[in-house]
């Protein structure tokens, strides 16, 4: 079951959640299993039913998470394997299950954000469909309708060219859309247009800067050699991944966690210097954690500003359009006027 569909990280994080509590409360795994297997939605109970079929054959959780492949996220993969391997099964679920919800939640943060300027932008296309239809009713002293928008669209004719041009639009966005959106997410182009956008670039550079720390702290506290804690938090945050062989041969050359990562010149400095001082003091994953929770306050005041700062701009299209309409109005009656005063 390579191709399974990925479980979203709400349902994941639900479900992790309470695997932790019925972990915790001594629930046999291969009985909670089967109970949240029950309440899983039918297009994801495939992978669940393989994933029980593997723990009944007595495999511990991670591999029977690998036998349903790319349902469960690698990363989250790897945290319960580390998990397992330092007998802290079920504070590792809690973990990750808390670290999934918080994604969760800064991304309905951010689209809720949205929500607004979207409304006042599908506003905006109606006013001009129904201009378009009005401006055939009103016409010049010659007969001739009035362009009052300028666009050379009047009457149905124009209404249904306007809305065709709208379909075109809405295609092109839901084909390339997903597109965009995987490139995104495998740090293609669009991300590296995205980093350099003003507020939104280091909302997410802070975002991922927030995984890799969350993923780092977390296998660190399961226990992880410093190259499997690179490992993981490299899956978590594709935009900062590290080569672990990398790290690896740097750390067998004696060189300390801060310096082989500082020398890969993928991290930013401060992650670096809070690796070097929770290496001196011992507490790398409560360093780690702190600096995680950091740079999630950033990067959620960082999407939030550059959702207000798509408000301003749909509030800005809204303005330019009755500027638009209002100086074409005036035109036309100015031109109306001058052709009355001139003498027969």
């Amino acid at each position: 079951m390579r191709r399974a569909r990925k479980i979203p990280d709400r349902v994941l994080a639900d479900l992790l959640g309470r695997l932790a509590i019925a972990s915790g409360a001594g629930i046999d795994l291969r009985r909670a299993w089967a109970v949240e297997s029950s309440r899983m939605p039918r297009g994801w109970r495939e992978p669940m039913a393989s994933v029980a079929s593997a723990l009944a054959a007595g495999a511990g959780l991670a591999d029977a998470l690998d036998r349903a492949g790319d349902a469960f996220p690698a990363v989250v993969r790897g945290m319960i394997r580390a998990g397992d391997r330092a007998g802290r099964d079920v504070e590792t679920l809690r973990d990750v299950s808390a670290a999934l919800a918080e994604t969760v939640r800064a991304r309905r943060e951010f689209a809720a954000a949205l929500v607004g300027p979207a409304v006042r932008l599908a506003a905006a296309l109606v006013v001009v469909g129904v201009l378009i239809m009005v401006s055939a009713a009103v016409q010049t002293g010659d007969g001739r309708p009035v362009d009052l928008l300028g666009l050379g669209l009047s009457g149905t004719g124009g209404l249904l060219r306007y809305c065709g041009l709208l379909v075109v639009i809405a295609v092109l966005a839901a084909t390339l859309g997903p597109l965009m959106l995987r490139n995104w997410r495998d740090g293609g182009m669009v991300r590296a247009l995205g980093n350099r956008l003003p507020l939104l670039g280091p909302a997410q550079r802070a975002s991922e800067s927030a995984a890799w720390c969350r993923a780092a702290a977390l296998a660190g506290h399961a226990g992880l050699d410093p190259v499997s804690i690179v490992s993981l938090a490299s899956q978590a945050a594709p935009g900062l991944a590290i080569d672990p062989a990398r790290i690896g041969s740097r750390l067998r050359q004696g060189a300390g966690l801060d310096e082989a990562l500082r020398a890969a010149a993928v991290l930013p400095e401060p992650i670096v210097a809070e690796v070097a001082l929770g290496e001196s003091t011992g507490m790398l994953p409560e360093m780690l954690e702190r600096l995680a929770l950091r740079y999630g306050a950033e990067s959620r005041l960082g999407f939030m500003a550059a959702a207000r700062a798509v408000e301003w701009a749909a509030w800005a299209v809204v303005a330019c359009l009755v500027a638009l309409l209002a100086w074409r109005v005036m035109t036309v009656y100015v031109g109306m006027i001058e052709d009355a005063a001139r003498p027969l």
